[in-house]
């Protein structure tokens, strides 16, 4: 499969002229794009530009609204709402992260509960901002079924990602994300595109059979819980916090009112924001941390997490990155 290479600064365009072109205004189509042109700075191919036919689609089919204005109330000290209004779930998270900040450097800690969004990204892209700014962050949002509970055979769980950013002052924070589905689906289905086989234990076919063809998963068949019950436990817990506290649509009710056009379904996200200088050792506790951090780094075999993401945006911001000839082909296709 020939590659096309893009500069960051021609996938941030590309995106936003697509965007345009079916349906978005400016600064939502140019919130997407940095959320994009993020994935891909940072080698996160599933949340990137793999993900824009599934963006036209729901603009397309009438189910996102391009133009949506977000709304940010306080609803209480530490708890903020905004209402995305139908749109893409990036803008609404740029227009309330200041609100979340400023509620938990005046509280400790603060809550931001985002609803009526469609939310298609990676998480370390809205935690990291936080984190950077001296937060640890955390947030968590769910999907369509695709997850399987254990024990069980049929998905009841969105694959319900967590991330967790922790401050390191003058150096970048410590941001990891992941899914509690044993692999993404993002993942599963670029191996499905470019004909790779996945490791045992990530997915069950449509007979509840254990397989490691991406596309039995994908048509019929289900993700499994990473770590077994324990994942399983985990995608609960998520469901309650996202669709549990606000309101919005549990993984099976989002299913049903979806028009399953490829973008995704309206929904909610959870992102928690603490200062750590307010929880009793707001001299130390930088310091501490960074005592963990040496332990860990000077383990033979281990690593930070995020570490390799940090490495490849500074080689991509450089020279720029590939995607596959036919999704640049598809792409192009949107803007006319």
């Amino acid at each position: 499969m020939s590659d096309v290479l893009l500069t960051l600064d021609e996938v941030h365009k590309l995106v936003v002229d697509a965007l345009r072109a079916n349906g978005c205004n400016s600064e939502n189509a140019a919130a997407v794009a940095d959320t994009i042109r993020a994935a891909e700075r940072d080698n996160c191919a599933s949340h990137g530009i793999f993900r824009l036919p599934g963006y036209i689609a729901s603009l397309q089919s009438g189910k996102v609204n391009g133009a949506a204005s977000p709304v940010v109330r306080q609803l209480s000290p530490g708890v903020i709402q905004a209402d995305g209004g139908g749109g893409f779930a990036p803008l609404a998270l740029q227009q309330s992260r200041s609100a979340l900040a400023e509620a938990a450097r005046n509280n400790g800690i603060a809550a931001l509960a985002l609803i009526n969004v469609h939310h298609f990204a990676a998480l370390w892209a809205e935690v990291e901002p936080l984190a950077a700014s001296g937060l640890v962050t955390m947030a968590f949002t769910t999907y369509k079924p695709a997850v399987v509970p254990f024990g069980a055979k049929d998905p009841l769980y969105g694959t319900n990602p967590m991330c967790f950013g922790w401050p390191r002052g003058d150096k970048p924070p410590m941001v990891f994300d992941q899914a509690s589905a044993a692999m993404a689906r993002g993942e599963v289905m670029i191996a499905a595109r470019d004909g790779e086989m996945l490791p045992p234990g990530v997915g069950i076919d449509s007979d509840g059979l254990p397989t490691t063809n991406p596309s039995e998963i994908l048509d019929g068949g289900a993700l499994l819980a990473f770590g077994g019950h324990k994942g399983s436990a985990i995608a609960l817990m998520i469901e309650l916090l996202v669709a549990g506290l606000t309101g919005q649509d549990f993984s099976f009710e989002a299913a049903v009112t979806d028009n399953n056009d490829g973008g995704p379904p309206n929904g909610g996200e959870l992102m928690l924001a603490i200062d750590p200088s307010r929880f009793g050792d707001s001299e130390g506790w930088l310091a501490h941390a960074e005592t963990l951090f040496e332990k860990l780094n000077v383990m033979e075999g281990a690593r930070l997490p995020g570490d390799r993401r940090y490495s490849s945006r500074e080689e991509n911001e450089a020279n720029g990155i590939s995607i596959p000839a036919s999704l640049h082909e598809t792409c192009k296709g949107f803007l006319t």
